[in-house]
């Protein structure tokens, strides 16, 4: 029997709905239109996509964007002076810089610069370490987008044992502490689980797997989890994308996943939508904060 389709496309475009109703209240009480600005170094195709995609996003919700590109010659004293400004703009509630970065800049620096309060994307060590202690002012989009996926399709979190493949700052490991949390702003029953998080160097490593009941691939490798790695009747979420010669795939062998798995996302059209919408939504966020 083939898993149940998790529907990212669709519950991203609920919850931009959802904003869409309270940045219109926000705008009505306050005054003040939430601003998201984007920073752009370099021409790199996909963080083109990614950026325009942000954009047309804003604009169905109401809230301004603002697009800064910049050469990829541009000096990381450049940036850090447009950053500076952008913290410094009152109209401004978000600032997002775009990732990945030439190699001449150093990634670090550059977000750690970013404002705490006009952090989006929630990537500052202030931000982080709230995640981590379960008060967070922000949550991380992707991993965000994940547990909205998980609580709105009615997949159980709590008691569960949820497997995390692969340990990012922007992914793995928030996700992790995200989920073993006492309680999440949906509520408890969207946390407590039990959390194992896996990598490159973890041994035996379809053992661990097998014993997930919700299996989380974050790993950004092409079909790195097999059918053989899954145990019947998980969840499986991709956050993968993978450029290959037969199009966009995830870090899961889909067609052969679909056989196991209780539930799966798609790629495209599962996890990937719901990270622009949690950008959307810690914007208004921001907005709120600031206002």
């Amino acid at each position: 029997m083939a898993a149940r389709l998790l529907d990212g496309k669709g519950i991203a475009k609920q919850i931009q709905g959802e904003i869409k109703a309270e940045v219109s209240e926000f705008v009505e009480k306050s005054g003040m239109t939430p601003c998201l600005a984007a920073v752009l170094v370099g021409d790199d195709p996909a963080s083109q996509v990614y950026v325009r995609n942000k954009e047309r996003a804003c604009e169905r919700v109401g809230v301004t964007s603002q697009l800064h590109r910049l050469s990829a010659d541009t000096t990381e004293a450049d940036l850090l002076a447009l950053i500076e400004q952008l913290n410094g703009d009152s109209s401004v509630h978000g600032v997002l810089v775009q990732l990945p970065l030439p190699s001449h800049i150093a990634e670090t620096k550059i977000l750690d610069a970013v404002h705490p309060l006009k952090d989006v994307d929630s990537f500052h060590p202030e931000n982080v370490g709230l995640v981590v202690q379960g008060r967070p002012r922000f949550l991380p989009c992707t991993p965000h987008g994940v547990v909205q996926i998980l609580h709105r399709c009615g997949i159980e979190i709590s008691g569960k044992h949820a497997v995390v493949v692969g340990r990012s700052e922007i992914v793995g490991k928030p996700l992790a502490n995200m989920l073993v949390q006492r309680s999440s702003n949906l509520g408890p029953a969207a946390a407590n689980a039990t959390v194992t998080v896996c990598h490159s160097r973890t041994a035996n490593l379809p053992v661990i797997t097998r014993q997930a009941d919700i299996l989380i691939a974050a790993i950004g490798q092409a079909k790195f989890i097999t059918a053989d790695m899954i145990k019947p009747g998980a969840t499986v979420i991709d956050v993968g994308i993978n450029r290959t010669d037969d199009g966009l795939v995830g870090d899961v062998d889909f067609e052969a996943a679909l056989e196991v798995a209780g539930a799966i996302t798609p790629v495209p059209g599962g996890v990937g939508p719901l990270t622009i919408a949690m950008l959307l939504w810690n914007t208004l966020a921001a907005a709120r904060m600031q206002s």
